[in-house]
């Protein structure tokens, strides 16, 4: 006799259906599994094993058990697959008959003692098996809050290979799992704009850079608000649609990133890595693929502090992401994609010179000095940073002023409108996209038109900072962003002059 049971297995975001296959025959006594899998599946033997005994059940330790994980040509990784071969050898060798074998899907890790461990992606695994039609699935109980956002399917999740077992026998006497809406604090984001003191150009620029999703290099002293600034910054961005919430939620899924305490991604991430991160920390991958920081980091913002700190390899990683939206992981036998649509916020000192950093005045790092500290910057990934600004530190009397600053609040109410202007100027592109920060140059010269009199300006500006034909159409965007701001459908002499303000490592012909 063989049994079947119907689980799913990761590939990057994707759900596979894999086909779990048990047979008993004679020979030596023992499991082999086959159907590629790797060594967490492989190691499930002795898991199941134990697990199964110590759950009460007899173990067929007289026969030799072969499980055929399918399909045979990809590779099965991870510990989700524990549970569904326990089921299928208690299955075999109680020759159980159920319609729940065919109808949902079992996902879940075992111990030793039988109790299901949580696993990554059951969401992606539950909308996987509402697509394909499976009645429902069943999880371990500490994914059921995240299988159970999934409408239209049942989901059932249960603590030990025991209540699964009864479960199957008896599923009438079983409840379904029931959400439980919980709020999380894991991304939410408590720094106001109004409670940043000073630093108006810094906020200029970070309003002008989440109206146009443009990427941001911020300079300037330790103490200057480099930090605090950025991690204000999703506090103005655009509320999440549906289809962003969804998608962000099944990348943290994927990374183990739900559970019964977390509700969906409802809120703008914000991922703040160490300068002393790994490539495959960056990018994702790893023995068993999970999403990394720019994967993690979609939707919402990326924060880079200390930015020439971070290895030459690990800021090469951002290439593709910044310029596609996602990120490709080959490996031997396969390859994975995450998306990876983010604003990328860099942060750095002025220069590495310890007594240029702790004065109060910027300018005390020597333009040599500066020059060879931003020489550190992978030139690459400077071509895709549109906004570059220079701060000094917060003097006395702005840290002490009474004056109200604006509020997030009123800061995104601009920025949604001039979003708004930018959905419908792009709606229809075949290249799908949706901000001024990610034109080509090809729609820079047809959405960023000028009048006699800015062109004129812009061409001076060019020929007296020495500007490369690079920042030319960065100053255009930029200035495409302000007039959005400002609800004006052309961009006028006010418009260029401020942005080629933003422009500061130019100055610096990197």
């Amino acid at each position: 006799m063989i049994s079947r049971i119907n689980s799913a297995v990761m590939n990057g975001l994707s759900v596979i259906l894999t086909e779990v296959e048990v047979g008993f025959s004679r020979g030596i006594p023992g499991i082999t599994i086959v159907g590629l899998p790797d060594n967490a599946v492989n190691e499930s033997r002795e898991r199941i094993r134990f697990a199964i005994k110590n759950s009460g059940f007899d173990y067929p330790i007289s026969s030799k058990i072969v499980i055929n994980l399918s399909p045979a040509d990809i590779r099965k990784e991870g510990s989700s697959l524990d549970l569904p071969i326990a089921v299928g050898i208690l299955k075999n060798k109680s020759e159980l008959q159920s319609d729940i074998f065919e109808d949902f899907l079992f996902c879940g890790e075992l111990n030793l003692n039988g109790e299901l461990k949580p696993i990554n992606g059951v969401l992606n695994a539950a909308i996987f098996a509402r697509e394909k039609g499976f009645r429902g699935i069943v999880v371990p109980y500490k994914n059921g809050n995240e299988a159970s956002f999934v409408k239209e399917i049942d989901v059932f999740a249960f603590k030990t290979l025991n209540e699964v077992m009864a479960f199957i026998l008896s599923p009438d006497s079983c409840k379904k799992f029931k959400h439980k809406s919980k709020k999380s604090d894991r991304l939410k984001h408590r720094i106001d704009f109004s409670e940043i003191k000073g630093q108006y150009l810094a906020k200029r620029v970070l309003e002008i850079a989440a109206a146009g999703f443009h990427n941001v290099l911020m300079v300037g002293p330790p103490g200057s608000g480099k930090s605090m600034i950025s991690k204000a910054m999703p506090s103005i961005l655009p509320n999440m649609t549906d289809d962003e919430v969804l998608e962000t939620s099944l990348i943290y899924s994927a990374a183990g990133l739900l559970n019964n305490n977390n509700s969906l991604v409802t809120s703008r991430p914000f991922r703040s890595p160490h300068h002393t991160i790994s490539d495959v920390g960056i990018s994702g991958g790893g023995r068993y693929p999970v999403p990394g920081e720019i994967s993690l980091a979609h939707n919402g913002v990326l924060f880079l502090d200390e930015l020439p700190y971070f290895k030459k390899s690990a800021l090469e990683v951002l290439r593709q992401p910044l310029e596609d939206g996602e990120i490709t992981i080959s490996r031997s036998l396969t390859s994975y994609t995450y998306p990876a649509k983010f604003m990328l916020i860099a942060a750095m000192n002025p220069c590495e010179d310890s007594i240029g950093v702790k004065s109060n005045s910027f300018y005390t790092c020597t333009e040599a000095q500066k020059r060879a500290y931003y020489s550190k910057i992978s030139k690459p990934l400077l071509d895709r940073i549109d906004l570059q600004i220079e701060m000094k530190k917060v003097n006395i009397d702005e840290i002490t002023s009474n004056i109200p600053a604006e509020s997030s609040f009123a800061v995104k109410e601009r920025i949604v409108e001039a979003r708004n202007i930018q959905l419908d100027r792009f709606r229809g592109m075949k290249n799908k996209i949706f901000a001024n920060g990610q034109m080509s140059n090809k729609e820079i010269k047809k959405f960023c038109t000028l009048d006699k009199e800015s062109e004129t300006l812009l061409k001076l500006a060019v020929e007296k900072l020495d500007l490369s034909a690079r920042s030319y159409f960065k100053v255009l965007k930029i200035a495409r962003t302000i007039a959005d701001l400002k609800a004006s459908d052309a961009i006028d002499r006010d418009h260029i002059q401020e942005a080629l303000q933003y422009r500061a490592l130019d100055l610096f012909n990197l």
